[in-house]
C-alpha cells in the first residue's frame, strides 16, 4: 500500500539528538541546505507522520493525492501539507529554492488548544496550495528566516516564540483563501467533524490483505453513536453531500492514488478498498469518474 515516513527518515541536520528526544518536535530549514538524502527521500510517493509548510520555487511537480502541480523556475508557492495525502517532489532541472518547517501533532499543545485539522490549510477538503507574488514571497520568507534563527538559538522560550511565527504564517495564508461565512462549531459541525476525521484515519491503516472497516453510512453511524438518518441530515445541511457521497469520493480519491502510484493488482485494490468482487469495484470506478481502472493506468 502507500508508504508512510517518519521524521527519522529524514537526514535533517537540523534535528538534533535532544530534538529527537523531545515530545514536541519541529524543525526549521533552508531547502538549499538539503542533503542529497533528503531530497531523495522528498521524491518519495507517500504519507508522512508530520505536518509541513513549504515556501518553494523551482522547475518541479508536486504530486499530492490524485493532483500534479507544476512549478516553474522563479515562481513561488506555499504548501501545507498534512499526514493524510501522499506526495512527492520531482525536480526536473536545477535546484529548488525556498525554506520549509515540519512538526508533530505533539508541538502543539504546549501552545494551543487547536489541532492542525482546525486550520483549514491543513484540511485535506481545504485550500493547501498559494502561488505568491513578490510582496507574499518576501512576506512568507521572513517569518521562515525568524523561524531558523529561533530554532538554532539558545533562547529558554524560543519554541513559544517559533509557534507565533508559525501561527502568523499560517494566518497570513488563511488571508489569501476565498471569503466564508463563518458559522459557529456547533453540535453538527463537530459530528462532522468526526466523520471526517473517521473517514480519513481508517485509509492510513488499510493494507493489500485487509479491507476498509467502514464502508457505509451505517457503519459510520454506528461507530459514531447516532442514528444514521440524523448523519445524513447533518452531512448534507453542513457539506451540502449525503453520507454516501462522502465516503465515494473519498474512496475514488483513494482508488486513484493506488492505482497511478502503487503496482498493486486491480482486484487487490478493489477488495482493500472494501469490494469483495473486481467487477464490482470496476462498475463503481466506472460509475464516478467514467474510466476504468485499467484505462486510467494507461494515462
Amino acid at each position: 500500500m502507500i508508504q508512510q515516513q517518519t521524521l527519522q527518515d529524514y537526514p535533517f541536520q537540523y534535528l538534533s539528538s535532544s530534538a529527537n528526544q523531545s515530545k514536541d518536535i519541529f524543525a526549521a530549514y533552508s531547502i538549499e541546505d538539503f542533503s542529497r538524502e533528503t531530497a531523495q527521500v522528498s521524491s518519495i510517493y507517500c504519507r508522512r507522520d508530520f505536518y509541513k509548510i513549504t515556501l518553494i520555487s523551482g522547475d518541479a511537480t508536486y504530486s499530492y493525492g490524485d493532483r500534479q502541480v507544476m512549478l516553474q523556475a522563479g515562481q513561488y508557492a506555499l504548501l501545507f501539507t498534512n499526514r493524510e495525502i501522499p506526495y512527492k517532489w520531482e525536480i526536473h532541472s536545477g535546484t529548488c529554492q525556498g525554506y520549509g518547517c515540519i512538526f508533530t501533532d505533539d508541538f502543539l499543545p504546549l501552545h494551543t488548544y487547536l489541532r492542525p485539522s482546525d486550520w483549514t490549510v491543513f484540511d485535506p477538503n481545504g485550500q493547501s496550495l498559494f502561488y505568491l507574488n513578490t510582496e507574499q514571497v518576501e512576506l512568507f520568507s521572513n517569518l521562515f528566516k525568524k523561524m531558523i534563527k529561533e530554532y538554532s538559538s539558545s533562547y529558554l522560550h524560543k519554541q513559544q516564540l517559533i509557534f507565533i511565527y508559525l501561527l502568523e504564517c499560517i494566518h497570513e495564508a488563511l488571508r489569501m483563501e476565498p471569503s466564508i461565512t463563518d458559522t459557529n462549531f456547533s453540535a453538527a459541525n463537530r459530528l462532522t467533524e468526526s466523520f471526517r476525521e473517521l473517514l480519513a484515519q481508517q485509509f492510513l491503516v488499510i493494507t493489500s490483505h485487509q479491507k476498509l472497516k467502514y464502508r457505509t453510512a451505517q457503519d459510520f453511524a454506528d461507530k459514531l453513536a447516532v442514528h444514521v438518518n440524523y448523519l445524513n441530515r447533518t452531512l448534507k445541511a453542513v457539506t451540502g453531500k449525503t453520507t454516501t457521497q462522502l465516503i465515494n469520493e473519498r474512496i475514488i480519491q483513494e482508488a486513484r492514488v493506488l492505482l497511478l502510484h502503487t503496482n498493486l493488482p486491480i482486484n487487490q485494490i478493489g477488495y482493500c478498498l472494501g469490494f469483495e468482487e473486481a467487477t464490482h469495484f470496476t462498475y463503481f470506478f466506472h460509475k464516478h469518474t467514467q474510466m476504468t481502472p485499467s484505462s486510467l493506468r494507461q494515462v
